[in-house]
This record gives structure tokens, sequence and C-alpha cells, in this order.
């Protein structure tokens, strides 16, 4: 999660200069608040979230006590593969997060059956990331999703229409859970090569090879 710092600078004769910082994190937010308070020269100095909530110094170091242990600075990139001939779709999601001060990864496929299209697969994994998030704990925080699936990140994000009752579907249960767990997403598309490893998950997948795994990578 990133925070904002603004703040009124007391100069000399007394005027005070309204101030703030660029989106950082929490842990340097407190240091750069500590640091402007040991100055003397600071007044009226409030930490935002990225929802608009703010906070005291004080109240901040609890925050960020209070949350540590919780997931977050999430990214997650998704894809999905389908085999036209048994109507299967093989879902990959690689999720990076942290927790505390550590950094993981987890790496993970699952197997669908009656799918209609590889569009339709490509939903599926974006909703099968969601059911790893909600396993995880993920709630109220901002996350990234990172996938090579143009039409679906552009549906979400409400820039373009979707036609396809199927689709429409998947649309409506992937922003319920989207609602559910009260994340503030947002959507980047990306190269197939960009996404290679969720594509490769998505494929071993289809092959019969079940993939689940959990990293200290920081």
């Amino acid at each position: 999660m990133r925070f904002r710092i603004e703040w009124k600078h007391k100069l000399k004769n007394n005027e005070k200069v309204p101030c703030n910082s660029d989106w950082i994190s929490g842990e340097t937010a407190i240091q750069m608040g500590e640091e402007l308070e040991t100055s003397g020269k600071v007044s009226d100095m409030y930490f935002y979230d990225e929802n608009g909530t703010s906070w005291i110094l004080k109240e901040m170091k609890k925050l960020l006590t209070e949350i540590e242990d919780d997931p977050h600075d999430v990214t997650v990139y998704f894809d999905g593969g389908f085999q036209k001939e048994t109507y299967q779709a093989g879902l990959g999601a690689v999720i990076f997060f942290k927790q505390g001060k550590k950094k993981y990864r987890i790496r993970a496929n699952d197997l669908f059956n009656e799918m209609e299209s590889n569009n339709e697969a490509e939903y599926a994994a974006f909703y099968y990331s969601l059911n790893i998030l909600e396993d995880l704990g993920v709630k109220h925080i901002p996350c990234e999703f990172k996938g090579d699936a143009q039409g679906l990140l552009k549906q979400l994000e409400g820039e373009w229409p979707c036609y396809e009752e199927v689709l429409n579907r998947w649309l409506d249960r992937i922003e319920e859970k989207i609602k559910t767990l009260d994340l503030k997403p947002t959507f980047t598309v990306i190269s197939r090569k960009e996404n290679k490893e969720a594509d490769r998950l998505a494929t071993q997948a289809l092959e019969g090879k079940e993939i689940f795994s959990k990293m200290l990578i920081l």
C-alpha cells in the first residue's frame, strides 16, 4: 500500500507553505514523517492512502503495525489456455506479494472443464487468481492485475463493451468477487512474452501437471 504526506512548512516569518510528497511506501512515509517532525518546521502533517483516508503520524505507526503481517503490494499475472478437442482450459496465475518485510511468489494452475473458447479461458483464469487472493486473506487493498487478455482488462476498466453472454456472466462473477474482497484494482495489458510464466502454468495444467508453490524471494 502506498501513502502520500501533506504538511505545511513554517518559514521564518511564520508563513506556512503547503507541501506534499509523491506516493511512497508506508515505511518510507513514516521515516520521512519523523524527520519532518524533528525539523520543528512542520505543522498540519497528514498521511493519505490511495483511498483518501488520512492519519496523523502516531495513527500511521499504529496502522502499519496492525497490517504488517497482512499480504500487501500485490501483483497478479494470469493467463488461460484452451484445448478445443477436449473443451478444457488450463488456468495459470503468478502472484507476487509482501508480508511484513518479506516478498513472496505464488505459482499456481488448475484445469477447468466445459469451456467454449480461449477467451472464456482468460476470464476463468482471472477468476481463479481472485480465489487464490481470497484464500491468502487479501482484502481492502490495491492490487495490480497483469495479462495479455486486452479485451477482458479493457472491459473491467469499463472502456470496452462485452457482447457475449457467456463472457458477461464471467464478468459479473469477477466484479462481484472484487467487490466482496473490497479490492482497489488496476489493470495492465502486457505482451505474451511478459506473461510467459502464467502462460506456461496454463499449458502445464492442460498437460495434467498440477502446480501450487509459494516461494520466499526477498
